[in-house]
């Protein structure tokens, strides 16, 4: 990327980042498109694999996302987010490291077998592509609640442009659509 088009792009975040913070509901959406592929290159080049990347840049925006206060000129927002997933790139190395010396150890019979395995990808699978199926709406609604221990409906009313009142009314219609059509999938949610 040549400097004219870095400029552009850190421009073109802090922008976004600007009208997020001035109440836009679709801003986020435009930052996270503008800047993902710059954290997915600074996250991929801690020799993460891409399952573990992808969480990684997730963490990152999800840590943006619960400290917006965390930046305070919108021209920051991009070496905010560079810096925050490099230091959790790093930090999921580290873990990893912990990690390998304790899969070293003889195995209890507490892991999960292979169908296990099997299994809940499936599931994963089968959730996401029933997700897909909401209305963007729901979509929206409940990937931002869902990473949140207790949603903040204030907020969460700013970034999806609805009524505070019609936060839990609208979440409760979207997870019953989404049980009807993982039951029409014969998963039971019980």
């Amino acid at each position: 990327m040549d400097r004219t088009a870095q400029q552009t792009v850190w421009a073109t975040a802090a922008e976004h980042y600007r009208r997020w913070r001035a109440g836009s509901p679709t801003a986020m959406d435009e930052l996270v498109r503008c800047l993902t592929p710059v954290l997915w290159q600074v996250v991929r080049a801690q020799r993460l694999d891409a399952e573990t990347a992808s969480d990684v840049v997730q963490t990152t925006w999800l840590a943006l996302v619960r400290r917006p206060d965390a930046v305070r000129e919108p021209e920051a927002v991009g070496s905010w987010l560079v810096t925050t997933a490099r230091r959790e790139a790093w930090r999921v190395v580290k873990a990893g490291a912990r990690t390998e010396l304790m899969e070293e150890l003889p195995e209890t019979g507490e892991g999960h077998s292979a169908e296990q395995e099997a299994t809940t990808r499936w599931l994963d699978r089968l959730l996401w592509r029933s997700v897909s199926q909401l209305s963007q709406r729901c979509q929206r609604l409940l990937r931002v609640a869902a990473f949140l221990d207790r949603p903040n409906y204030r907020n969460l009313a700013g970034e999806l442009d609805m009524p505070v009142g019609s936060i839990g009314p609208t979440r409760a219609r979207c997870l019953a659509r989404l049980r009807t059509l993982l039951a029409a999938e014969g998963v039971d949610h019980a």
